[in-house]
């Protein structure tokens, strides 16, 4: 009788070799446009200290009351899976010395961690890229980081996203407007849904930020965080209005755009798109001038944006922009211990030369017919082959596996690589 299997657990999910090259492809592309902007990578653990997470995001965050995952370890450190990458990230800068002055231009990637419902476009394991700059205070850089999303969805073929901007102000004018629009709330205290309520006296601003159909009316009718700006912040939004337009970058003001977590201030943004369902949100940011503060740094002034990757391949999927699966260049046919053991020499040779090229030789045996059905599944458009009576005359075959790619050929065995070379050359410029 066999095991009962152990199925994943829910919400996290594997991503299989047929899906990969959308993942693949994604990752890609942004490592080339996060270089060509100066961005350097780094990477932070995916563990850290309960607390970051609590005074980075904030105690009465829907993240850290209901969603973080997290636990006591051996030596009774309370420690959390990393809900957002922005506070480990600006935790080893701190923590590493980094800051004391200097600019910082980074991004990461890799997974996060939220026990939330798990839906189409949301899972409790998703992956992020994530990208900060540290110690610019202008607008120049928001627009800037702004443009480089908005070069993400060009490069990736998406058209489905739009831009939505708001601005937050500064702490101290955000403060008298949460008053403002705690009272506006109180007096509709009867007509708010559970989680609004629970909201009022906690974070206030994030009732604007419902998604609940039933809300909305109630929403429209509030004052405006616009309208309560400091004169700073009024500035600081113009002048990036402006740089936005003079970019040709199209984009909505949503006044009631404030996002989830507290440390946000003055810009805020998100691409959002209409194909994923409730899920809408792919990439979202703005700046965070105070977090460096909160967590025991000097005051720096720095913006960042994270992507989630799960619904960035999704829309790759949707518009049909990814390239192919991966397929060999090469597939290696051979018969026998002996024709064997040459061909894996052959074919490490052809690796070392080429090490892009992909190489695949048969193994675990099997007659040629067998063997020549494993070649066309893997997509090669040329086949070696080396069977007993090919070994014993010193020569390899050439067999074109595709239509219209020549006919078979015999060379020498030592002559195999140039030969393969030359072969593949002519056969990418007539497929180019």
């Amino acid at each position: 009788m066999n095991a009962p299997r152990i199925q994943p657990v829910k919400g996290m999910n594997d991503v299989l070799p047929t899906e990969i090259a959308r993942w693949q492809w994604l990752e890609l592309v942004a490592r080339e446009i996060l270089s060509a902007h100066a961005y350097d990578e780094m990477r932070v653990p995916i563990v850290e200290q309960t607390d970051l997470f609590k005074r980075a995001i904030g105690e009465l965050t829907d993240v850290v009351e209901k969603e973080m995952y997290s636990f006591e370890d051996k030596g009774g450190e309370r420690l959390t899976l990393r809900p957002e990458a922005t506070a480990g990230m600006v935790r080893a800068m701190i923590s590493n010395g980094m800051l004391r002055g200097a600019r910082h231009k980074v991004w990461c990637t890799g997974p996060m961690f939220r026990h939330e419902r798990p839906q189409k476009g949301r899972f409790r394991q998703f992956h992020q890229i994530d990208v900060e700059a540290v110690g610019f205070a202008g607008p120049d850089i928001d627009a800037e980081l702004i443009a480089l999303s908005a070069s993400f969805w060009r490069r990736l073929g998406i058209d489905r996203v739009r831009l939505q901007i708001n601005s937050l102000g500064s702490p101290e004018s955000r403060f008298a407007y949460r008053e403002v629009v705690t009272r506006y709330f109180r007096q509709h205290h009867a007509k708010l849904d559970v989680d609004s309520q629970r909201r009022l006296e906690g974070n206030p601003l994030r009732i604007l930020d419902s998604k609940n159909p039933e809300m909305q009316a109630i929403i429209a009718g509030a004052p405006l965080l616009l309208e309560h700006l400091d004169q700073e912040s009024r500035q600081h939004f113009a002048d990036l209005r402006s740089l936005l337009d003079s970019l040709g970058i199209t984009y909505e003001v949503n006044p009631y755009l404030v996002r989830g977590l507290d440390y946000y201030s003055r810009t805020v943004f998100e691409w959002i798109t209409d194909v994923l369902g409730a899920q809408d949100a792919v990439c979202s940011g703005g700046r965070y001038d105070g977090l460096i503060t909160q967590l025991g740094g000097e005051t720096t002034p720095a913006i960042g944006f994270a992507m989630g990757v799960e619904r960035a391949v999704a829309l790759i999927e949707q518009a049909g922009s990814a390239p192919v699966a991966q397929t060999s260049d090469v597939y290696f046919v051979a018969q026998g211990e002996a024709s064997t053991r040459v061909a894996m020499r052959v074919a490490d040779e052809l690796r070392r030369k080429s090490p892009r090229r992909r190489v695949e030789l048969n193994l675990g045996g099997g007659n040629l017919k067998v063997q020549f059905r494993r070649a066309d599944r893997s997509g090669a458009p040329l086949a070696l082959v080396l069977g007993e009576d090919e070994l014993g005359r010193g020569v390899v075959q050439l067999k074109p596996l595709r239509g219209g790619t020549g006919e078979p050929a015999e060379v020498k065995i030592e002559q195999a690589v140039s030969a393969v070379d030359h072969w593949l050359m002519v056969y990418s410029s007539k497929n180019s």
